[in-house]
């Protein structure tokens, strides 16, 4: 399983530790996923997805998934969030006709 946000594609970042002798070795910063299951009020059931701390609060500041899916750009998704994009717009446009 990838260590990437499902939602933003935020991945492992590199970087060095650093000792007070000012020896560099390598590290990874990773990510802090966390599988949460998030209403989704266009399809009308919960969608289980591994995302970041970071997508979850912008998620909930946004107002939900669908309103959060539905106001990003195209560029700054994954291609899961994408699917996940025109499903809820197909079940929007399903429910308006």
């Amino acid at each position: 399983m990838a260590r990437r946000c499902g939602i933003t594609g935020k991945g492992v970042q590199a970087g060095n530790n650093v000792s007070h002798a000012h020896n560099k070795t390598r590290r990874r910063f990773l990510p802090n996923l966390q599988v949460v299951s998030i209403l989704s009020d266009a399809l009308g059931k919960t969608v289980r997805l591994r995302i970041s701390t970071h997508a979850l609060r912008s998620i909930e500041s946004k107002g939900g998934l669908d309103a959060y899916l539905l106001g990003a750009r195209k560029g700054k998704l994954t291609t899961e969030a994408l699917r996940l994009k025109r499903r809820i717009k197909k079940a929007l446009e399903k429910k308006a006709a």
